[in-house]
């Protein structure tokens, strides 16, 4: 009687596991088929033009989303060039050089990092980090970068620099952390071995950490990417708003999640309606691919190693 009770809890223990997987699949298609849906008008009118063409004008009802993928991704590589070195050089510095007093202090200033509000990041960017970047960066690199198209234009202080900094500073403890949990995890031995063979304190960090972690490190990256193409309110407020396409870093722009967030409440017909709802689906057709890629990536690293 004893083991019936037992193999029949195990039974219901491990159907209520299967429930909630299925529930987590049932809730991504839900979303995929409501965005793919809601999109119907604006594939139907405007076709493949909606994704190769970057006019975005309400008042004249022609959609398109191109400049606003411009601007997602842009932004958010961008802010992966400023975050991960900084993000693995902490990881890699409180994991081996770092003294153990030092340690926990310094975690718990990064990871408070993500428990400040975006709004908060957006403040913080409007009133101190655009005018900085207007009165001090962008002429110091427009004049010594004449020749490059990245960093000319007029200084507006909003615009696709100042948004990347501000999703860098944001996506920094997600990277941080999580390469803290993959550089702990690999066995000291690594380390202590390189060293016995006369390598450096660089040689041996690169050999013994970096390498086995490679994988962990990555997904953290993608995490860290999905965070930053996701970004909504910071992004808003300091990217500048514009549905535009500029070689300039310093110019103004606006992401597929800022467009949402400042047209949905206020959008005026049906296409518009149907036109944000599309920017959605291929926010999340983009993120797909980009966790579907990096999956790919992470595969064949672990192969390697």
């Amino acid at each position: 009687m004893k083991r019936k009770e037992v193999r029949i809890s195990d039974l219901l223990f491990h159907n209520f596991l299967r429930g909630l997987a299925c529930l987590v699949i049932a809730l991504f298609l839900t979303l995929f088929v409501f965005l793919f849906a809601s999109a119907q008008p604006t594939f139907l009118a405007r076709g493949w033009s909606f994704f190769s063409e970057s006019t975005w004008s309400p008042t004249k009802e022609i959609f398109s989303v191109l400049a606003f993928v411009y601007g997602t991704m842009v932004s958010s590589f961008l802010a992966l060039f400023f975050a991960v070195p900084i993000s693995v050089g902490s990881a890699l510095f409180l994991t081996q050089i770092c003294p153990k007093q030092l340690k926990r202090p310094i975690r718990t200033l990064i990871e408070l990092l993500a428990a400040i509000p975006s709004v908060v990041y957006g403040l913080w960017g409007i009133f101190v980090l655009a005018p900085f970047i207007k009165n001090y960066i962008q002429p110091f690199l427009s004049v010594h970068t004449e020749s490059l198209p990245f960093f000319q234009g007029p200084p507006f202080g909003l615009g696709l620099f100042t948004a990347a900094i501000i999703l860098a500073i944001m996506i920094i403890p997600t990277i941080t952390t999580i390469s803290i949990e993959v550089f702990s995890s690999i066995p000291q031995l690594y380390h202590e071995g390189a060293k016995a063979l006369g390598a450096t304190d660089w040689e041996a960090m690169r050999m013994a950490v970096l390498a086995p972690g490679f994988s962990g490190v990555f997904a953290a990256v993608i995490l860290g990417l999905g965070r930053a193409m996701g970004e909504t309110m910071a992004v808003t407020m300091v990217i500048g708003n514009r549905a535009d396409i500029s070689p300039s870093l310093f110019s103004p722009a606006a992401t597929m999640a800022s467009v949402i967030a400042n047209e949905y409440a206020e959008a005026g017909s049906n296409l518009h309606s149907a036109s944000l709802a599309a920017v959605g689906f291929t926010l999340l057709l983009i993120s797909m691919v980009v966790n579907l890629a990096a999956r790919i990536i992470i595969r064949r690293a672990r192969r390697n190693t």
